[in-house]
């Protein structure tokens, strides 16, 4: 299995949009939460989250493809349940359905991390002192961050976790790593 500093050249390598590489450590850092508060393997979890978009810039055309290359790139290097997981994130353009407990969180946990990033931009303080039932709030309002899908996020249901509880700590995650996705 790759280490974290050759992922991290990976999407170096691979992501040339700032605002992806901002998202892809973002997505680590939920995945490494969600790992932690599920009692998996936060390394794994978290690689995963940092890689699921490695082809996204050969991809953003061809929906159909992406997660399917990515995981193509990926594979001897990393686990198959995590390739699974990366091909299934982009389930709705791929038909490759997520089953498995990672496959889930990977959904959710990425997809979160648009709307928590979205929050943050328009607010004074960015992550500091955000509030789930803020976002809460937002998830209600169609025309914010209009293209983060919300059935998505919600299937951290899947996993156990209440959408407050997931909010939670997807925020918290994200703090933790704010000064690395632009939002200190």
């Amino acid at each position: 299995m790759l280490d974290r500093d050759q992922a991290l050249s990976l999407v170096q390598e691979h992501t040339p949009e700032p605002h992806m590489r901002h998202h892809a450590l973002a997505s680590e850092a939920v995945m490494r939460a969600l790992a932690r508060q599920l009692g998996q393997d936060p390394e794994l979890w978290g690689l995963t989250g940092l890689l699921h978009d490695l082809d996204y810039s050969a991809t953003k055309d061809e929906p159909a493809r992406h997660g399917i290359e990515a995981a193509a790139m990926l594979d001897g290097r990393l686990p198959e349940e995590a390739l699974c997981a990366i091909r299934a994130h982009n389930h709705e353009h791929t038909g490759v359905a997520p089953a498995a407990q990672l496959d889930f969180a990977l959904r959710c946990g990425e997809t979160v991390t648009g709307l928590v990033a979205a929050a943050a931009l328009v607010r004074p303080d960015k992550l500091v002192g955000m509030a789930p039932s803020s976002l809460k709030k937002k998830m209600k309002d169609k025309a914010f961050a209009r293209s983060v899908n919300r059935e998505t996020i919600k299937e951290c249901e899947r996993l156990g976790l209440d959408l407050t509880a997931f909010l939670a700590l997807s925020i918290e995650a994200m703090q933790g790593v704010a000064e690395d996705i632009g939002l200190q």
